[in-house]
Order: structure tokens, then sequence, then C-alpha cells
């Protein structure tokens, strides 16, 4: 008679940490539209030098780049539309 199987019970995952970056939020807290596109011109610049193998992972990242700076701009203006709204219900109370 064979031994009776047993169940195994799969372990439990522990939630992942919520990641947290203090630098990058508190850049996006207080930058302005054109700090942001300073922020990215000199990264932009050294990766259009690349020449060779790594120009093809240059242009892999002047693409994230581009995308990441857009998020952040849109990010930028509605900071900006989310505090005027909030400066506006102020003067209606």
């Amino acid at each position: 008679m064979p031994p009776p199987s047993k169940q195994q019970t799969a372990p439990v995952q522990e939630p992942l940490p919520t990641p947290s970056y203090p630098a990058i939020e508190g850049f996006i807290e207080r930058a302005s539209a054109e700090e942001v596109q300073s922020f990215f011109s000199p990264i932009k610049e050294e990766l259009s030098t690349l020449k060779g193998p790594k120009a093809e992972q240059g242009k892999k990242v002047q693409t994230a780049l581009a995308s990441a700076e857009e998020l952040l701009g849109l990010l930028l203006e509605t900071r900006e539309r989310l505090i005027s709204e909030a400066q506006g219900n102020k003067g209606r109370r």
C-alpha cells in the first residue's frame, strides 16, 4: 500500500516593500518645467555623442528619457493645476 501523499502548502509570499525615492520626490515637489528640462539636457547631449555598439543602446535610453521627461511634464502640469484649484477654493469660503 503506497503511503498517503502529503499536501504541500505554498509558502506565503510577503508583500514587496513600497519603493521610496526621496531625492526624486523632493526634486519633483520643487522643480519647475525649466528645471526638469535642464536636468535631462546634459544626459541627452552625452548620449548623442556615443558611437559604435553603444550608440544603439544610447538610442533606447534617449527614447526612455523622452518618455520620462514627458511624464514628469504631465506631473508638473497636474501639480500646478491642483495648486491653482486649491487656491481658487480658498477664495470661495
